[in-house]
């Protein structure tokens, strides 16, 4: 087990604690390996009814995958064909996947910062998942500002958003609150944070079988206390622009509307990767006729293309590692971003027989 991965079991429900709190728990390839193994151990243990992952600290339950470790190892051969890379990228799918199917109620605890990689992990099947966030969340999917896209399932579970909410998250990668991520669908219940200590001692001392109940009866007194959602009211919008049928399209279409809300969201995609953007745009189109495990599959093959192009290692570098804040985008804008580039991004890389998530 990773020494940021704690778990123990309260009363029938496993715990996982992640204890990284100096890297707002981003996960390491070790961290993954961990909560693999746990999940897989609990999945099939008769003395385990449910499944509970949270924080040593309210700041985070985790930030995403570890993009300093994707930087080190990505420039550590040529085309970034590091075998612990491709091994974090299939492994952390699989538990993706695993945590979407899981058979028992598998609740998170989604204080503090929760992105890319950390709503991989809370983002809980539709039958089985609890999703809880305080006035503290701080929720987003904003691969495409280190030139990435939105990984971790989010081909799915953005796709799935009502209207263009999952296009706007996307594109922008800007930043939610408790609110409109209850509006979006991507939570299921609020709790303020100065009650959260309380609701986990519920949780240790309920009957794991008595969980899924016991927490809602919880959460209930709070609901509608997460205030409004401005997803919520600026969706006609939203939905106007952002449906516009191409990121050319839907940023000509912002520049029209003098609202700080869409000059905000039209300023933040000026500064993303113009390719990562297109590519993220066919991406949820694709996402949205797919099933779990072939978004999966559908991301593995892209994350090995946009590492042999090098559009994450150069918005690691500027944002992270040099902290410029000056990427240089290939290309540099999206006039210059053409089909091809972007068909390129989804072009098989092994036959279906030997893809890594051939058994999902």
């Amino acid at each position: 087990m990773s020494e940021f991965v704690q778990t123990r079991v309260a009363k029938r429900t496993g715990i996982i604690i992640l204890d990284r709190p100096k890297a707002l728990n981003s996960l390491s390839l070790d961290m993954v390996r961990a909560l693999a193994e746990v999940l897989a151990s609990w999945r099939n243990d008769a003395g385990i009814d449910a499944v509970v992952i949270q924080s040593s600290s309210e700041k985070a339950l985790c930030a995403g995958g570890d993009i300093r470790f994707f930087h080190e190892v990505g420039n550590a051969t040529p085309m970034g064909g590091s075998a612990l890379l491709e091994d974090f990228f299939t492994e952390e799918y699989a538990l993706n996947h695993l945590i979407h199917f899981y058979p028992k109620p598998y609740v998170a605890l989604m204080e503090g910062v929760v992105m890319g990689g950390g709503m991989g992990i809370a983002q809980g099947g539709p039958d089985c998942g609890i999703r809880i966030v305080t006035e503290g969340t701080r929720m987003a999917m904003p691969e495409v500002n280190i030139g990435l896209f939105p990984d971790v399932g989010g081909s799915h579970f953005l796709s799935h958003a009502p209207g263009q909410l999952g296009n706007y998250l996307g594109l922008t990668g800007l930043t939610i609150g408790a609110a409109d991520a209850l509006y979006v669908g991507l939570a299921d219940l609020f709790v303020p944070q100065a009650q959260m200590g309380a609701l986990k001692e519920l949780i240790a001392s309920t009957p794991g079988a008595q969980l899924r109940a016991a927490i809602e009866a919880f959460a209930a007194p709070f609901k509608g206390q997460a205030g409004a959602s401005t997803l919520e009211a600026k969706r006609e919008g939203i939905d106007r622009h952002f449906g516009a049928g191409s990121v050319p399209a839907v940023m000509d279409s912002l520049v029209k509307d003098v609202d700080a809300f869409f000059q905000k969201a039209l300023g933040a995609m000026r500064q993303r990767s113009p390719l990562m953007m297109c590519v993220t745009h066919e991406l949820l189109a694709r996402g949205a006729k797919q099933d779990v495990a072939g978004c999966l599959r559908m991301e593995r093959t892209m994350v090995r293309h946009n590492f042999e192009h090098g559009e994450v290692l150069e918005g690691v570098r500027a944002l992270v590692i040099d902290k410029d804040n000056l990427p240089k985008w290939n290309p540099a804008s999206l006039e210059e971003v053409t089909p091809e580039m972007v068909e390129r991004f989804f072009k098989p890389v092994w036959p279906a027989s030997a893809h890594p998530l051939r058994h999902l």
